[in-house]
């Protein structure tokens, strides 16, 4: 029965403990026929980046993770002229070192950006292994997801009720146009563009709490709404990238239109006033 990962980002807080874990997991270990040492630089097999997202003041952060995708369809596994990568009856793809010699075929086949590394001094290529040892040896999760003290990583069978639901909420690639390849880790809460802003009064020049701010998709149509907080403060958050219209409407204000706003990425659009009726 073959293993998927689900990694929700939308609660990784950053610890980086599962890139630490994978570190003390493989570093200066021989776990042959899996996996050689890792390097203890150079090399991340569980990578996180800190997304900045928006501008100052207001920012957040999304916290990506670039892992082997451990596709059905890998495209390093024809790639390897020596028959070095194969495919598990768990889905693991597995680069085996003893048979490796280092074409680097399957760096330039891979279509996802740095998960495959080259191992100078042993003329190897490595990546996640899902931790295929430690499987084997027992474990029913890899080191990553034993780490994780948010949750954010989820381990499993593929046909357990429990995983299949994660998945159902999930979106299975980081680069749209390689689901071809059918990978086995999926993704909960990629980062999709906000609109940010504040709305004041101009004339009391304070914060406006409890507006509403509409969003309108110019090509589509959808909506989008937020409320004001007390600072003033709105988030339209999970938008479809495109251009929009802003209407930002309270009792006993005029209403304020401004727009188009090209969200494309995430903006912020700064400070909004409304005037009074």
């Amino acid at each position: 029965m073959g293993k998927v990962l689900v990694i929700d980002l939308s609660i990784c807080n950053g610890c980086y403990n599962c890139q630490v874990a994978c570190k003390d997991e493989h570093v200066a270990n021989d776990w042959s026929p899996i996996a050689k040492p890792q390097p203890d630089t150079g090399q991340f097999w569980n990578k996180i980046t800190d997304k900045v997202r928006g501008q100052v003041p207001k920012v957040m952060v999304t916290y990506m993770h670039t892992i082997c995708m451990h596709c059905d369809d890998a495209p390093c596994i024809p790639s390897c002229n020596v028959g070095a990568i194969y495919k598990r009856d768990d889905g693991a793809v597995i680069i085996d070192p003893d048979k490796c010699r280092g074409n680097k075929m399957c760096l330039a086949a891979c279509p996802y950006p740095d998960v495959i590394y080259f191992n100078d001094a042993l003329n190897i290529a490595q990546k996640c292994t899902f931790c295929a040892h430690l499987l084997d040896d027992g474990w029913t999760e890899p080191r990553c997801v034993d780490a994780c003290p948010t949750g954010a990583f989820t381990f499993g069978d593929e046909d357990d009720p429990k995983i299949r639901e994660l998945v159902a909420k999930a979106e299975p690639v980081l680069m749209p146009g390689h689901e071809d390849v059918k990978p086995r880790v999926f993704f909960i809460g990629l980062p999709k563009p906000f609109i940010a802003g504040a709305v004041f009064d101009s004339e009391a020049d304070e914060c406006t709490e409890g507006a509403v701010v509409t969003a309108t998709n110019v090509e589509s149509g959808a909506t989008c709404t937020a409320t004001t907080d007390g600072y003033g403060d709105f988030w339209l958050r999970d938008l479809e990238p495109g251009t929009y219209n802003l209407v930002i409407e309270k009792d006993g204000y005029l209403p304020e239109k401004t727009g188009p706003v090209d969200a494309g990425e995430d903006i912020n659009i700064g400070d909004i006033a409304v005037w009074k009726t």
